[in-house]
């Protein structure tokens, strides 16, 4: 019997490393769902692989939301590049082993700006300094909203796979709102 892998964002695992949030009820969805894709997994026998948070490596536990525009650029990029690099080469092994191993996909965390597969969170004016933008800055926070599109490590592991010829791995999503997307993944 083939042992059955999934590759998770890092958050899905480690909550420790996600941005601190303050809406209770999107925490508490969000957390019941993990629990649940997790012990699915686990209960149904498959293995997991944890990527690295391309948000925490650089810049830590005290970081501010971020919003995808702000990730995509050539140093953010490059970053995500190279702590995908072991994650790239245990795929390309466990697929170099198919009698053994079988890959059933990868999940991000729909709304992250790095790990969002359906959905990202995106704002385009926001950046620069808060300090003498009084006027502006409720207009710059409700200008951040959900949008369909990918995040940048998502978007930077995609083109990864494809370079490797790694076409055939499904990436799905953990979303409170679409559930099924992350579960049926894990089902035997």
């Amino acid at each position: 019997m083939k042992q059955k892998i999934i590759i998770v964002s890092h958050c899905l695992l480690n909550v420790a490393s996600k941005v601190v949030m303050y809406e209770e009820k999107d925490m508490e969805a969000e957390e019941d769902l993990r629990k649940r894709f997790i012990k699915k997994a686990v209960d149904n026998g498959i293995q997991i692989i944890q990527m690295s948070c391309p948000e925490f490596t650089l810049y830590g536990p005290k970081r501010w939301g971020h919003v995808s525009e702000q990730f995509d650029n050539i140093f953010f990029r490059n970053h995500c590049k190279k702590i995908l690099i072991p994650i790239i080469n245990q795929i390309l092994e466990y697929k170099n082993n198919p009698d053994r191993f079988e890959i059933l996909g990868i999940v991000g965390i729909d709304g992250s700006p790095s790990c969002g597969v359906d959905y990202t969170c995106t704002g385009k004016s926001w950046y620069g300094c808060i300090t003498g933008r009084d006027d502006k800055v409720m207009d710059i926070v409700h200008d951040v909203s959900l949008c369909k599109s990918e995040g940048i490590l998502i978007q930077v592991l995609r083109e990864s796979l494809m370079e490797c010829g790694l076409t055939d791995i499904p990436i799905t999503s953990l979303f409170a709102e679409e559930p099924n997307k992350c579960l049926d993944l894990v089902d035997e």
